[in-house]
Order: C-alpha cells, then structure tokens, then sequence
C-alpha cells in the first residue's frame, strides 16, 4: 500500500486515532460491538442536533400516519442503528472472514445466479445502516464491482480504498459511467445504490413514501446501454447476524419509460424500508429539493416553528 505523506498532517492525527479505536472495537465479541453501537447511538442522538432534526422531517413526510410521539421513538432506534451501523462499517474494514461468514444469512441468492449466467448484473440496493458490511459479506461469493462515493478526508479514503481494492474485484467512482458499463458489458455484477437525493438534470421527481423526490435514474439507463439484468439487494440487521436479501430479476426492464423504471425502483426500495424503517438512513436529506425548486428543510422550520424536531 502506497501512503500518502499528506495524510500524516497533525490536522489528520485525529482521524488516525479515531481509526485505530474503530480497530481495537472490532477485535470485540459481535454483541459487545452492538451494545456498544446502542450507547453511540444514543450519544449521537442527543448530540447531532442537525442530524437529528433532518431525520425528523423526514420522518414527518414519510410516516404522517403515525404520532409524534412515535415519530421521536423511530428516530432514537434510527440513531442507536447508525451508531452500531458506525461499528458494521469498521467491521467490513478489518472483520476476520471467520467471524463475518458465521453472521451472514443469505435469503435469494438463486435469484442473483440466475441472472449472472445471462450476463452483467446490477445489484441495485439502498443506504441501510449495514449497507457497507453488506458487500463485505457478499464478496466471497462473486467478484463484485463496487460504485462508490470519494471520502472527503485523505486519511479517510486512503484506508478505505486500500481495503476494497483486497475485498472487491473493481471499484468504481459514482462518476464514471464509462467504467460501470464496461464491467456490465464483461458480465461482472455492479453494485451501488440510488436512493439518494440527487438533483441534477438527469434526475426526476419520483414518489418515495409518497413524496415527490429528486431521484437518480441511472438504474435504467444502465441496464439499457450495459445489457444488465436488475437485481434488487438489501442488507439488513437481525438479532443474531445480517440478512443478505436478493429480489427476483426486474422483468421486463428497462421498460420504455425511464420515469416508469425509475418509479418501480422506489417502490421497490419503500417496501424494503417499511419492513426495517429504522435500520434506514433518514439523517441524509433524501427530500431536500421540492418541484418549485425550494428547501423542504428551510420551509419546515419556517412553517412549523411549533415541531418538536
């Protein structure tokens, strides 16, 4: 492994530390980890004022059926979820395969095969806390090609891209397109997700727990140009492991219509979510952009100075 001499700047010996104590963490029993992922969280939901009041919103728009007093208990148990999702992270970094193999339940992996021996695969998943162990705990089964978003801390990105350049066959920025369809072209499977906010001019405004959302269409027009069967994925916490679930091959799809795929793909995604609701990451401003183009966030603080976010 190349180091980058930048990254032993003193403004990055922070980073340095809080790496090693993820990597002390994870030598711990897998329920010592997660108990101690529940204190964080916790912590975190006390402390991340921000974060804690985007996920209300979200919340707000997402579940308006049920009471605020329940809104405020899902965003808890989401925050105790991402503060063990904090420790799933590190795992996937530095967890023994031992340890990983024995925590994996795989619920469909007929359905991904059966769309491999026809070619490239599209793995299309979802920001769920145990997102990133998820593709640590497919690996082994297949070489994955992985689409990934750069860190912004060196230190950071270093480590991280060290690390799935041993686990994973290819990594591919988010950015290059040009990559994702070539590695579809070879047959190999592509995995990334798409639910996030994404705003720009190939995005549309798509319902997502029925909330029209700016969201990425990239999934259709992947599979078209890269030849690709779609393979929902999801990866899921349970209480004795993780659950590896793979959907049935989208039929037909691509269909004609790029807002009708891009539709079916939320849809998709919401089903997954309502099963899990806090185990998904509702502290990322999925709703931001409104069709007039204002903040949602801006207009609920405005319009109701009275929320308990």
């Amino acid at each position: 492994m190349t180091y980058n001499l930048l990254t032993y700047h003193p403004r990055y010996w922070l980073t340095w530390l809080g790496l090693g104590c993820l990597w002390l963490l994870v030598q711990l029993p897998w329920r010592v980890q997660m108990c101690l992922g529940e204190k964080l969280g916790w912590l975190m939901f006390k402390t991340l004022k921000r974060r804690r009041y985007i996920a209300c919103v979200n919340l707000e728009l997402a579940f308006p059926e049920l009471s605020a007093a329940e809104r405020t208990e899902l965003n808890r148990q989401h925050f105790i979820s991402m503060g063990k999702g904090l420790l799933e992270t590190a795992l996937s970094w530095w967890g023994s395969e031992k340890r990983l193999t024995q925590l994996a339940f795989i619920e469909g992996l007929e359905y991904l095969r059966n769309a491999h021996q026809q070619g490239g695969v599209i793995l299309v998943s979802a920001h769920f806390t145990s997102l990133e162990l998820g593709g640590r705990l497919l690996a082994p089964y297949l070489p994955l090609h992985v689409v990934y978003r750069p860190h912004q801390n060196a230190v950071i990105e270093q480590q991280v891209a060290h690390l799935r350049a041993m686990r994973y066959g290819q990594t591919i920025s988010r950015a290059n397109i040009r990559s994702m369809i070539q590695s579809l072209k070879q047959g190999f499977a592509v995995w990334y997700a798409q639910d996030q906010h994404f705003d720009q001019k190939s995005s549309l405004f798509i319902p997502f727990f029925g909330v029209e959302a700016a969201t990425n269409t990239a999934t259709s027009r992947l599979a078209s140009l890269g030849r690709a069967k779609v393979v929902p994925f999801f990866t899921v916490r349970k209480e004795n492991g993780y659950l590896l679930r793979f959907l049935p091959a989208l039929e037909d799809f691509p269909s004609e219509s790029v807002h009708t795929d891009t539709a079916r793909i939320n849809q998709i995604i919401e089903q997954q979510v309502r099963e899990f609701p806090e185990q998904y990451l509702w502290t990322h401003r999925r709703f931001k952009t409104s069709p007039d183009g204002s903040d949602r966030y801006q207009n609920h603080r405005r319009d109701h100075p009275e929320s308990r976010c």
